[in-house]
Parts: C-alpha cells; sequence; structure tokens
C-alpha cells in the first residue's frame, strides 16, 4: 500500500506557503517539484514550505528542496521551511540544513523572517 502524501497551496500576499503532508519520498517527490516548479513559472520567488504534517523525508525530497534554492536567490527570492516535526527535523539538523535554508517554528514566525531578513545570497 502506497504511502500517502499531499501537497497544498496557498498565499499571503506575496508569499507562497507549499504545505506538505505524509511521506516525502521517491514516488511523491516529483508532485512536490511540480509545485515549486509551477510557482516559479509563475514568478513565486518567496516560498514557505510548511512540513508541521511531513512525517517522513528521503533523499529524493530533501533533493527537490536543493535542487531549486539556488535559481530562486538568483531571482531575489528564498525558500524557508518552517513546523519541522523532531523526527523529520533530525534528518535536516543531519545535513545541516540550517546552513543554507531559514528554518523556523510556524508560518506566522516564517512571514515575518520574510520581512525582517534580507535574501542570503550565497
Amino acid at each position: 500500500m502506497p504511502n500517502p502524501f499531499a501537497v497544498n497551496r496557498s498565499c499571503q500576499e506575496d508569499i507562497v506557503i507549499v504545505s506538505l503532508e505524509g511521506y516525502l519520498d521517491a514516488h511523491t517527490a516529483p508532485k512536490f517539484e511540480e509545485i515549486i516548479q509551477s510557482e516559479l513559472d509563475q514568478g513565486c520567488v518567496r516560498i514557505i514550505v510548511d512540513c508541521q504534517k511531513l512525517t517522513y523525508i528521503s533523499s529524493a525530497g530533501l533533493g527537490v528542496f536543493m535542487g531549486f534554492v539556488e535559481e530562486v536567490r538568483e531571482r531575489d527570492g528564498d525558500i524557508k521551511i518552517c513546523g519541522l516535526e523532531p523526527k523529520v527535523k533530525q534528518i535536516f539538523d543531519i545535513l545541516h540544513f540550517e546552513t543554507i535554508y531559514d528554518i523556523l517554528t510556524d508560518i506566522p514566525t516564517t512571514i515575518r523572517r520574510f520581512a525582517e531578513v534580507p535574501v542570503r545570497k550565497d
């Protein structure tokens, strides 16, 4: 039986919020990738990935994050991550994602971060 996965999209001003739910793995990563690519194609470069309901992430899912960050920042935007549950956060910590991304607690905090901090140019 396949693991459940859902991606939902919403907007708050000029920030796109992509909410992930369930298992993000090799089978579901293309759906996440498609959503991010669609946002970029529409000119949306301020993106929050809400992981509050994400229960698992594989290297394929992590690859989606890495595949877009450079392009987004070259376009004066950023991808910020929030709401990681402890098991998933541990994976991000092991891979030192906090050195690449702002990883915050919730959506309101992450929206404020967009207003407070200029985009990092790495």
